[in-house]
């Protein structure tokens, strides 16, 4: 009888512990969207702007994972992203044609600059050819900092390299840091160096670097920013209306609006311009 009695007790105390327990709910789950996306959006503040009026515009809560472009769409390819807004066109091709992800739409751009110390001993300023910036760099052996991260910027440096048809892998003043954008801009500064950088971001944090705009307009420099939903055939458990949603207010006429202002009351002119619905071929013309 003692033993029923003991049972009883333990049974009711489970259930009263219970209903203290919250279980969050399907729905609850589902506004939660994970979005893979590039430093370059992170560090230049874009994010912070329009993330919130996303949120309270639909409900969803954001979780931000600013990675490299390569890294953002590796996690793609294991359905650890809802959503990607990354810039880096070949391996955006890549990644849905093999089915990682779909509706890829165009956002925006902006362009990549190469930037250096004011000493500029390289004697790189005023150069309109990009590739012909980095062969004066390694002929004078400068030091010149690589992100080496396999980042949009990244794939776009080794393109320019190639362009230049110069030895730069395994050269003593070619180093690669690792980091982000903003971390690889200001060791740059720190090391007089020169690197390649997206403008956004070297705008955002330019009142904290010893770096100045040494060659820029280049073609090659165009910096194109895209929008991916993870496939949900391929990853049944990706939050797929959550990514649809964010992908659908990335293109949307008032986000476009917010991203053709971004900065320039700061700076002066925008970090960013808006492209949805253009064509790429008339991108920077």
């Amino acid at each position: 009888m003692k033993k029923t009695a003991r049972t009883l007790i333990a049974i009711i105390a489970l259930i009263i512990l219970s209903s203290f327990l919250v279980v969050p709910s399907v729905d609850a789950q589902q506004k939660n969207i994970i979005l893979a996306t590039t430093t370059s959006t992170q560090d230049s503040g874009l994010l912070d702007v329009l993330i919130p009026i996303f949120e309270k515009k639909t409900g969803y809560f954001v979780k931000t994972i600013a990675v490299g472009s390569g890294q953002a769409m590796a996690m793609g390819q294991k359905g650890e992203a809802d959503v990607l807004l990354v810039h880096s066109p070949a391996a955006e091709k890549k990644f849905v044609a093999d089915g990682y992800g779909i509706n890829r739409q165009l956002i925006m751009h902006n362009d990549f600059i190469i930037v250096g110390s004011s000493a500029d001993p390289a004697k790189i300023k005023g150069v309109k050819s990009a590739a012909e910036a980095f062969k004066k760099i390694a002929a004078a052996q400068s030091l010149f900092l690589s992100r080496g991260d396999n980042s949009g910027t990244h794939s776009k440096e080794k393109a320019i390299w190639k362009a230049a048809a110069v030895k730069y892998e395994g050269e003593k003043w070619y180093q690669q840091t690792g980091l982000g954008m903003g971390q690889t801009l200001n060791v740059a500064s720190e090391k007089k160096a020169y690197t390649l950088a997206d403008r956004g971001t070297y705008l955002a944090l330019k009142k904290n670097l010893s770096l100045d705009i040494l060659a820029e307009g280049d073609a090659i420099l165009l910096n194109i920013y895209h929008v991916i939903e993870a496939n949900p055939a391929k990853f049944p458990k990706v939050n797929a209306p959550g990514g649809k949603a964010f992908a659908g207010f990335m293109v949307s006429k008032e986000t476009q609006d917010i991203i053709k202002t971004f900065g320039v009351d700061k700076f002066g002119s925008p970090l960013f311009f808006p492209d949805a619905g253009k064509k790429v071929e008339d991108l920077g013309k």
